[in-house]
């Protein structure tokens, strides 16, 4: 993977927990509504290069980040099961990133004028 690809994954993982973190702490502001635009488009582009079966557990690293920001920004208890649960969805997204980003179909035959598909010679 290349800077651009582990920047948008980035996004998506901080984008996420931090506008629902100032959705939860009651922020009625652009704020809040910009950072979950960030995460959709972050999404999007991230959805445009990788199939989901890889974007959507990779983007679960958000949830650290919201235990972080739920325990010191909005000083609720964490508990102890909650960490442990937490660092195994860490080691489940460490399994699938080290895997391919998209996996590789077989190519279809080219239809010809009449529909058909295309013999090949």
């Amino acid at each position: 993977m290349n800077l651009r690809k582990y920047l948008v994954l980035a996004g998506v993982t901080i984008f996420a927990p931090v506008g629902d973190s100032f959705l939860s702490y009651g922020m009625k502001q652009v704020g809040n509504i910009s950072l979950l635009l960030g995460f959709f488009a972050s999404y999007m582009t991230a959805l445009s290069w990788a199939d989901l079966t890889y974007v959507l557990p990779a983007s679960s690293l958000g949830y650290v980040l919201l235990a972080v920001i739920a325990r010191f920004a909005l000083h609720e208890q964490v508990s102890l099961t909650r960490w442990l649960g937490i660092a195994l969805v860490s080691s489940g997204v460490g399994f699938v990133t080290s895997g391919p980003e998209r996996t590789h179909r077989p190519r279809r035959p080219k239809a010809g004028r009449d529909g058909a598909a295309a013999e090949s010679s």
